[in-house]
This record gives structure tokens, sequence and C-alpha cells, in this order.
């Protein structure tokens, strides 16, 4: 049984008994044939002629150590293969040594894609690089080597403190530094303001040049398990639709009319949570490094992200420096929107920091930013031409400017 329907205009007819059935059933049959199939296909082994009887390789990595006190070492670990294997073995600088897994079952045995803690109670002094060899069941070795050992904070009150008010000196005041570039903005013609939008813009694209090469790198880290380049991939993109979903929703709100939705503060909140979820992965990196006893790189990263957000705060403000100025509460809005997420990736680097984690809020932070920028360039379109001559040659501008506070990161 049909009946004519429409659709965008045209005659379209709509069965509600595909092949005679309830539409439910015609939902499932694909799904439940397909299960059928591919219990056919265990069943019958057609590759068992092909099969010769040899054993996959171990696939066990290190993700990360911690460092609770001098007397411990423990290493983070997953099981990336296919089989489960078993640590027989625990060698420290060459020497046998005596260890506990925890969080495999109560044995030295580890599922496919489990993870463990292998705790070995071991002297070991800082700054003196220290060789780890696990030992499998079957004769395989995984090597990891602990460079440069320093005892990591453990969860305290003065931890969750310090890493606050490091948010704030990193992310909070230098944004808020650089809005109060506004008054300055909005004294610009047009044709000023749209290369001040370029330069944002080219601050913008060298964040998301910037930390895709750090998503990447850093997913290199994650478990085989998890196929890293893959959520790498899958944050970029996911964060991009989702951020330009958002958009869409604002443009609708815009052509019926709401006078809010056609402001640039929608814009502003835009670039202020494309920000935000780089400066995350900026705390992540803060707290990753105090987290892993490398609190000198800690140091030198706080300076070099405060001198680098400085140049974020008039790509927050820029989009609104034309028409009505928005109230105060806003302006906080955006500096906290832009410039706090430092804190809770502090926080969560410091306490739970992990490869997989810091690929997946850069990636997230990566995509975000791209459609920022799309909206951005989207903006200038509308009040003129976005490739002009100077609106590119300040984009290009912005993509110095940042590299250079860059290198104080890198130092």
């Amino acid at each position: 049984m049909s009946k004519p329907n429409t659709d965008g205009g045209a005659n379209v007819t709509r069965t509600e008994r595909p092949l005679g059935l309830p539409r439910w059933v015609a939902a499932l049959l694909p799904i439940l044939l397909l299960g059928l199939i591919v219990g056919g296909f265990f069943a019958a082994t057609p590759f068992a002629s092909l099969d010769t009887g040899g054993e996959p390789l171990p696939d066990v990595s290190v993700t990360h150590t911690t460092l609770p006190n001098d007397e411990t070492v423990i290493l983070h670990v997953t099981n990336n293969g296919p089989r489960e294997v078993t640590i027989s073995q625990v060698l420290v600088a060459d020497a046998y040594w005596n260890f506990e897994v925890q969080g495999a079952g109560g044995d030295n045995t580890l599922a496919p894609r489990e993870s463990a803690r292998v705790v070995i109670p071991y002297h070991w002094n800082p700054g003196w690089d220290l060789g780890v060899a696990l030992m499998l069941s079957d004769g395989a070795t995984v090597h990891h080597t602990i460079v440069a050992p320093s005892q990591s904070p453990g969860l305290t009150g003065d931890l969750l403190l310090t890493m606050a008010i490091i948010g704030l000196f990193v992310g909070v005041i230098p944004v808020a530094l650089g809005m109060l570039w506004f008054p300055f903005l909005q004294s610009m013609s047009d044709r000023w303001l749209h290369a001040i939008l370029a330069f944002s813009a080219g601050i913008l694209a060298f964040l998301a040049i910037d930390a895709g090469f750090e998503a990447f790198e850093l997913g290199e880290q994650v478990p085989g398990a998890f196929e890293g380049t893959a959520l790498v991939a899958l944050g970029i993109i996911g964060a991009l639709l989702a951020v330009q979903a958002v958009s869409a929703w604002r443009k609708g709100r815009a052509a019926a009319g709401d006078a809010r939705a056609q402001s640039g503060l929608w814009i502003a909140y835009l670039v202020a949570l494309g920000i935000g979820l780089h400066n995350l992965a900026e705390g992540l990196a803060i707290g990753s490094s105090f987290a892993l006893g490398q609190v000198s790189l800690g140091a030198f990263l706080v300076i070099g992200f405060m001198l680098h957000n400085v140049t974020e705060g008039p790509a927050v403000v820029a989009p609104v420096a034309r028409g009505e100025r928005p109230s105060v509460l806003h302006f906080l809005a955006l500096g906290f929107l832009a410039g706090a997420p430092v804190i809770l990736g502090g926080w969560l680097g410091s306490l739970a920091f992990s490869p997989t984690l810091g690929a997946f809020f850069l990636a997230i932070g990566v995509g975000a930013i791209l459609q920022v920028i799309w909206e951005l360039w989207g903006m200038m379109g509308r009040n003129g031409r976005a490739a002009s001559a100077l609106n590119l040659v300040m984009f290009l501008v912005g993509l110095v400017v940042m590299y250079a506070t860059d290198l104080f990161v890198a130092l």
C-alpha cells in the first residue's frame, strides 16, 4: 500500500509496507541477514585451508610512566594484540626485578585491548635515565626508557590549586589582556578591521596546524588497539561538523529575523570556543608535564603559552568591533570560554593523562578552529572582498606572529 507524499515541492510515493512487511521488519531485515551471513562465514571457516598455524606476534605498548616516589616505578601498559599476553619477568637497568601487575584480573595476563599497571619497587635516581624491559611468556621483550625521571605529583588540593592558578595565568589573563585592544579595534575603518579579522584567521590557522601535528604525533603513542590516527581524524571531522551544525542553526535563526543571531557576537563566541578547545590541549600539555615529573618543562610551557595566548585576545573581540557594543558580562564570558579550559586541561593532564585522551582533545580543537576560520572568512566576504591583498598579507602576518611566539614554547 502506498500513498502520495510531498517532498520539496515534488510528489513522491511513500511505501507503508515495503515487500509486504511491516516497516520495522523491513528496517531490521538487512541487519538480520548480515548477522546470518557473518555467522555462517565464521562457522564455515573458508580460510582454514590457508592457515599455516603461525601465531601472531604479541603487541604490548607502554603508554606512559608515573613515579609516585623515588622507590616506585609504575608502567601503564596496553595489550594491542588479538591474543592474551602474560608478563613473566621485568628487567630494570638490565637486572631482573620484582613487580606486580595491577588491573589485569589479579594475575599477570592481559586480555586483548586490556590495560594494566606494572608496579616495580625500584629506587631510582632523579635525572638519570632508566631502562625498563617487560619479558612476555613467549620470550618477546618490550623495552621502555624513562628519560630524566622525577617524582610525579599525586592528587592533592595543592596540586589542583596550583593548576588552577597556572591556568589563570596561562589562559584567562593573557586572553583578557589581548581583549583590551577592543576600543582600538572599534576606531578602525572597515578595511583595516577586515585586515584584523584576517590576522585573527591567520592566528587560528597556525593553532590548527600546530595542534594538528601534535595530535598526529601524540596519536603514534596511542595503543594500537585504539587506532590513534583514526581517532585523531574522527576528532577533527567530528568537531568540525558539530560546530558547523551550531553555525547552521545560528544562520537559520538569523534568516528568521533573530537580531541576536545576526550579530557578530555569535561568531565571537565561536572564536572563543575554538580557542578554548585549543587551550584545553595546552592545559593537558602543562598538566601532563607535571604528572610525568618534568616540572622544568612545565615552567617553560607556562611562560611560552602566556606570550602565545595574548595574541588570541584580539581574535576573540574582532568580530564584535562593529555594531552595538556587547555588555561587560559578554566580555567576561568570552574571556572565560577562551581561557579557562586551560585550568580544566591542567587538571585532566596532571591527574589522568593518557596519549589517547590528549590526542583526541587536540583533534577536537583542530576541527573547531577550522570551522571558525571558515566563519571568519565568510564574515569578511559578506562585508567586502575577503581575499584582498591586505587581508592575505595580514593572514600571513598572523601565521608568522604565532610562529614567533610559539618559539618561546619550544625553547
